[in-house]
């Protein structure tokens, strides 16, 4: 009942598209909505594409119903479909489908591989390297599974740009007290919103090589991809293109989920894996460890196979469906555009090119006093920012120390998926409290 300075709360801390009012892919519903309620097969109001993908995930499940467990590494007509998208997505390279696994969102995924990679005790237990800022999925898992965390740092002056030379100071350093093992990149990156070009990925792919490192390729945001000259390079294409000494040896786990890209389904926690290299005894103990939690949801089985197996031209529902695609990756790219500038006129405030990904995470200017009050609260600096830009405004945002980020720089991340005037509103209210801070505490 306490009167506030604001009508609503902004939740602008998390990637949650339908939440933040995007509108669901017709075609995607359709065929979700066909598979759970068969009935619908018989309805003139559904297209024949979407029915014919519905009849085929439905033979493929038992009882010809989603209510059924399916087989622990997914129903096998959705892997072959996933198995078709990578390849026609790498230009021919080609895709076993079963290095295939479909998880509950790309998380599930990122997790178990983790879970079968993680060994040992005191200096030989498993380093995972992560990059700093990273999504913090990363050191949960770690934390979780008592791996050793390994930071690597983007490089913020570049645009968070990933180097090399980076990744060998922290590797060395690791070899100290653990035994670093595992490699994970987040292509397009989140929080950071960078697109990582082909050199940069090659360059990665030698070091792994070289180092005997198990690359993971987190690459959700695969669709989002705004800045010109930018384009997304899956890790799996360029080991490939590298040659049989890399595309032979080199371990690579690269997910995929349906929550991200045009899409916005985070609900259904549908996704997929791809595991390739992995040693057979290996493969039939990540397997078994799936079979644990005995399979993903069905349905977002299902709404993962229309992400991979879209309509195509010629079929009934190609115009609707590409028409509320680009909409979709229109809006985001005009947003992220939208962000970046606003953000950038903030004094105090600065913010790299938002090339991908859905999010914004621009360096903040946060005066001593500031630091100094954050310090007799025992809090973050950019934790107090963040719950003061709570407090007056109503806008919820992460601080960038969630994230992790260089000692002495301050953080925060907000999406970049509400609606354009609201968030042009959000960014006039963040330029007013940044302002309204500056002054306060200088």
């Amino acid at each position: 009942g306490i009167k506030k300075p604001f009508t609503e709360v902004i939740k602008a801390n998390i990637g949650d598209a339908h939440a933040m009012g995007q509108r669901p892919i017709t075609f995607l519903r359709q065929v979700v909505a066909l598979c759970t309620y068969p009935n619908l097969l018989d309805s003139p109001s559904f297209p024949e594409d979407a029915k014919k993908r519905a009849r085929r995930i439905l033979q493929g499940c038992g009882g010809n119903s989603l209510g059924s467990y399916t087989a622990s590494q997914g129903i096998n007509c959705i892997r072959e479909d996933v198995a078709s998208y990578i390849e026609r997505r790498d230009g021919g390279v080609p895709a076993d489908p079963d290095n295939i696994y479909l998880t509950t969102g790309a998380s599930d995924g990122i997790t178990s591989i983790l879970k079968i990679l993680v060994s040992g005790g005191g200096k030989s237990r498993t380093g995972v390297m992560i990059p700093i800022p990273q999504y913090p999925l990363y050191s949960a898992a770690i934390f979780d599974l008592d791996a050793i965390q390994v930071n690597y740092y983007l490089n913020e002056e570049k645009c968070w740009a990933l180097d090399v030379n980076e990744l060998r100071r922290a590797l060395n350093e690791a070899k100290t007290y653990c035994n670093p093992k595992v490699l994970c990149i987040i292509n397009p990156g989140n929080p950071t919103g960078q697109v990582q070009n082909r050199k940069c990925i090659e360059d990665v792919i030698h070091f792994a090589w070289e180092e005997k490192l198990f690359l993971l390729a987190d690459e959700v945001y695969q669709d989002n991809v705004y800045s010109e000259g930018c384009q997304f390079h899956s890790f799996k294409k360029i080991l490939y293109e590298m040659g049989p000494e890399y595309y032979n040896n080199v371990e690579l786990a690269s997910f995929h989920s349906t929550s991200k890209g045009y899409m916005g389904e985070c609900g259904y926690r549908g996704g997929y894996m791809e595991v390739i290299n992995l040693h057979p005894a290996i493969k039939g103990q990540l397997v078994k460890l799936l079979s644990v939690r005995l399979c993903p949801p069905v349905s977002g089985q299902a709404a993962m196979d229309v992400v991979v197996n879209p309509p195509v031209p010629g079929e009934e529902s190609y115009s609707q469906f590409i028409k509320e695609k680009e909409s979709v990756l229109n809006n985001l790219a005009q947003k992220a555009k939208i962000t970046e500038d606003m953000l950038n006129k903030i004094p105090g405030i600065h913010c790299n090119p938002l090339q991908g990904a859905m999010y914004a995470f621009p360096q903040i200017f946060i005066p001593s006093k500031a630091i100094e009050e954050a310090k007799a609260h025992k809090t973050a600096p950019d934790m107090l920012y963040c719950m003061k830009l709570l407090e007056e405004t109503g806008i919820c945002a992460v601080p960038g120390s969630g994230f992790g980020q260089r000692e002495g720089s301050y953080h925060f991340r907000i999406t970049i998926l509400p609606p354009v005037e609201k968030l042009k509103i959000l960014l006039e209210k963040v330029k007013d409290f940044h302002i309204k801070f500056l002054e306060k505490y200088a």
